[in-house]
């Protein structure tokens, strides 16, 4: 496929007189992620207007202000639902959610495990930063036992979720992770996510410095990326790790990519079905 002109990304997919310069801090990571996702898009050739772009409420969750597609800013751990309403309302069109590990996953995680379990069509870009950064800097379900937040002043002692195990229980049907310093991977892996029919989930490992690492003295922006290259490694480089070498790593990867019934269309022939069996007794009383 002969490659886009960045320019002409940015035209056609931003808006440019909405609200920028954008809302984030620096060296945030949302900025990465947004390039990956209007320039997958890009690649698929999709239309603007096919496309609804649902979010709900943190950090990661503005990014609908700023693409030109039909979007919803939503509830706090709501996004999910909302978006499962537009693909069960309009089929058709490609449903977005963009979301953060607190929204999804601590409010959220009813609609996301449910989600999953259904099958509905619907493509999860999941920013994870460990953290809750735009409502005060308390810990999320993913924050790392023995981190700092204004919530867990003296170390979170919680188990974290791992996401993508959470999403494979659940049953979804296209599992992915990668992170915000592997921006060419995170671009592949979305556009593969927004093709394959079914819930998909490309959880994205992002760098919060302004809460996140000064709490936890990870650094400035480029430490805490160069933590995600050297920490965040191929599913293939990780398996090579005996299990001492594996301590503080995490894989990423593809960890499951299957076809099967979906949703909305499972719904669509139901309806039809019993529309069919009313106009038959319907029939029958004439």
């Amino acid at each position: 496929m002969q490659k886009i002109p960045q320019k002409i990304i940015h035209n056609k997919y931003l808006r440019h007189r909405k609200k920028f310069p954008h809302v984030w801090c620096p060296g945030c990571s949302n900025g990465i992620v947004l390039g990956a996702v209007i320039r997958a898009v890009a690649e698929l050739e999709w239309k603007r207007s096919d496309i609804t772009m649902v979010s709900g409420i943190g950090c990661s969750s503005r990014m609908p202000v700023y693409v030109d597609f039909n979007t919803l800013h939503t509830l706090h751990g709501r996004a999910i639902a909302f978006a499962t309403g537009v693909k069960l309302f309009k089929p058709e069109l490609k449903v977005i959610v963009v979301t953060g590990d607190g929204d999804a996953t601590a409010i959220g995680g009813n609609h996301f495990i449910h989600a999953a379990r259904r099958n509905i069509d619907l493509t999860v870009i999941l920013l994870n930063n460990y953290i809750y950064g735009m409502t005060g800097g308390q810990y999320s379900p993913t924050t790392p036992i023995g981190d700092r937040t204004t919530t867990t002043p003296y170390g979170n002692i919680d188990p974290a979720f791992d996401i993508c195990e959470l999403a494979l229980g659940a049953g979804a049907a296209f599992v992915a992770r990668t992170t915000a310093y592997h921006a060419t991977e995170a671009q592949t892996f979305i556009k593969k996510a927004l093709v394959h029919k079914g819930f998909s989930l490309v959880e994205i490992i992002c760098a919060c410095p302004i809460i996140y690492g000064r709490m936890n003295k990870k650094g400035d922006a480029p430490a805490m990326m160069k933590s995600m290259k050297e920490n965040i490694l191929s599913i293939k480089a990780y398996e090579k790790l005996t299990e001492e070498q594996k301590e503080g790593k995490i894989k990423r990867g593809i960890f499951r990519e299957v076809i099967k019934p979906e949703y909305t269309e499972e719904y669509d022939k139901l309806v039809k079905s019993l529309q069919a069996s009313i106009g038959e007794v319907d029939n029958d009383r004439t």
